[in-house]
């Protein structure tokens, strides 16, 4: 198949370039870098800088010949942030994605997989949540996810465009070529990875007073090497249905203080925290029933043990200091 993947400068986008180059597909990568990397960028792959708003560089890039599938990972993923630039998550990840979409049925593309987020569900009202909960987000990171959900089903309905939505819970971990950063850093793992590495003094816990065993925020964490085999069996999917919306995650959940303790033991480094208030928009406990995916694909966490994740996040972090 000829893929685009959106966002394949991106620590998902990246990792799943990867995987499709491996499975023998054509893989074109679209990302304006403003959050992603070039030594993220597959070699072997097609690369275009361009942003997914950007309608006239859209059609060059869809003219250059006809795609089987797009892959959509390119978007803001912050929610603090969200919560203080709304406009910027609205206009990014939904507006843009809209023009995407709108240049994927011009172009007679059959196929769509979307990065979604469990932020779409918001305060759950039970756990572990499933795909039929209520949709509430409690930030405008999740609502901007939400709309293109929303966009994705008329454009199915309507279109017969065919989809599959990724809720993912918290990505985390390493492959040897692919790790978590970002510019600035707001993810619980390379944060505590970074006071253990001394690039920062300590790692702050927002929020102690949560419903939860320690009254800190409690999460689902997933890694990489999982999450790309969902995306690769979300797509041969498509192959024979019309959609398709799944969790992923682990269905564990562990609190940022479990996190904590296992990068101690993992690093063997003090790691001194510092603790603060909430943030708004966090709910206190997010983690998935992964029964859909696993019942459709035959999908199946096989490197998502918390210790696994930290040790592997670990290990290419510190490679890159010795680098």
């Amino acid at each position: 198949m000829k893929i685009l993947v959106t966002g394949g400068a991106g620590y998902i986008g990246g990792a799943v370039a990867e995987h499709l180059l491996l499975r023998q597909h054509t893989v074109t990568v679209l990302d304006n870098l403003s959050k992603g990397s070039r030594r993220n960028v597959p070699s072997n792959s097609e690369f275009f800088q361009a942003d997914t708003g950007d309608e006239a560089a859209l059609e060059r890039i869809f003219g250059s010949g006809r795609f089987d599938a797009v892959m959509h990972f390119a978007g803001f993923i912050e929610a603090g942030e969200s919560m203080e630039k709304p406009e910027i998550y609205f206009g990014n990840n939904a507006a843009k994605t809209l023009v995407l979409l709108r240049a994927v049925v011009r172009h007679g593309v059959p196929h769509f997989v979307f990065s979604s987020t469990a932020a779409v569900y918001g305060e759950p009202k039970r756990i572990p949540i499933e795909e039929d909960d209520p949709l509430e987000p409690q930030n405008a990171y999740g609502e901007s996810k939400l709309m293109v959900e929303r966009m994705l089903a008329w454009f199915h309905r309507v279109h017969g465009l065919r989809y599959a939505s990724l809720r993912y819970f918290n990505a985390a971990g390493a492959t040897a070529l692919h790790g978590e950063a970002h510019a600035p850093e707001t993810h619980l793992i390379p944060l505590v990875l970074q006071a253990a590495l001394g690039q920062r003094e300590s790692i702050a816990i927002y929020g102690t007073d949560y419903p939860t065993k320690d009254g800190t925020c409690i999460r689902d964490y997933i890694h990489i090497e999982d999450l790309v085999t969902a995306h690769v069996l979300a797509l041969d999917y498509l192959a024979q249905h019309g959609r398709l919306i799944c969790n992923v995650g682990s269905a564990t959940g562990f609190s940022v203080r479990e996190v904590i303790e296992t990068a101690r033991k993992v690093t063997g480094m003090e790691i001194p925290v510092v603790e603060t208030s909430r943030r708004s928009g966090d709910p206190a406990v997010l983690v998935a029933s992964c029964d859909t995916i696993k019942r459709v694909l035959g999908w199946t966490p096989r490197f998502s043990g918390i210790e696994n994740i930290v040790r592997s996040a670990w290990q290419w972090h510190s490679s890159r200091l010795r680098c």
